[in-house]
């Protein structure tokens, strides 16, 4: 695989000083180019054709969401546009109407500022690949709207369900109920010192079943746990 061909759109200074120098450190990512508004963020898709942008939700002139809505639609009405540039929305807020907005517009992955390197690396790569990366602290918010069994509502926003094979491993092995409990804790954003102390239980028998979860649930961390457990209806 060639390297990963990226423009980063991302208004604040430091903010894309600190992304730019994470992502330089990758040697799998490509930086191609930088904005920092919409309007020559959107141009600059348009011009190179990158595999991916990082967007910012809250860009000047164009918001990062009408940037993605576009480019989006520029691309499905070109030959084989569908498959290319990749939208991950980078943004501070967890808002509602925010998160569901940018996915409407057609965007592909979503990830808070306040990422760290090896997760931001984690969005891109996985984004690439065609699969959704979403942020343990939007993840419900997303996942919400996806239709899962006997909840006859349609899915509003587009975002890969969980597969039979997933759920024949599901149902192959099935979590505790200490194990469920420790998943849901997981999905809230606690980390494993707080969920001792909730479950009255040491930090050595939290990694214990978080190692358990990740295995029984083929996850490779807690965020691709929480989003496969969210999609499945493991937890609400």
């Amino acid at each position: 695989m060639g390297k990963i061909r990226v423009v980063l759109v991302e208004d604040h200074d430091l903010t894309r000083i600190g992304l730019r120098t994470s992502l330089m450190q990758c040697a799998d990512i490509e930086l191609l180019a930088e904005a920092n508004n919409g309007a020559d963020g959107l141009k600059l898709l348009r011009d190179l054709k990158p595999d991916l942008a990082i967007v910012d939700i809250g860009l000047p002139e164009l918001d990062g969401v009408e940037v993605t809505r576009q480019l989006k639609e520029e691309l499905e009405k070109s030959p084989g546009g569908s498959d290319t540039t990749k939208i991950l929305i980078l943004t501070l807020q967890d808002d509602r109407e925010a998160v569901l907005a940018a996915f409407a517009a057609g965007a592909d992955s979503y990830c808070m500022k306040d990422v760290t390197f090896d997760h931001l690396v984690e969005a891109v790569k996985t984004t690439y690949s065609g699969n959704s990366w979403i942020d343990p602290a939007i993840a419900r918010i997303v996942l919400n709207q996806v239709q899962l069994p006997g909840n006859g509502t349609e899915a509003t926003i587009a975002i890969q369900a969980t597969s039979p094979e997933d759920q024949q491993l599901l149902e192959s092995s099935p979590l505790t109920e200490r194990e469920l409990e420790v998943l849901q804790l997981i999905v809230d954003g606690c980390s494993n010192s707080e969920i001792a102390e909730r479950l009255f239980i040491t930090v050595g028998t939290v990694k214990t079943h978080v190692r358990n979860i990740l295995n029984k649930l083929c996850a490779d961390d807690r965020t691709q746990a929480a989003v496969r457990a969210l999609r499945s209806g493991l937890v609400g």
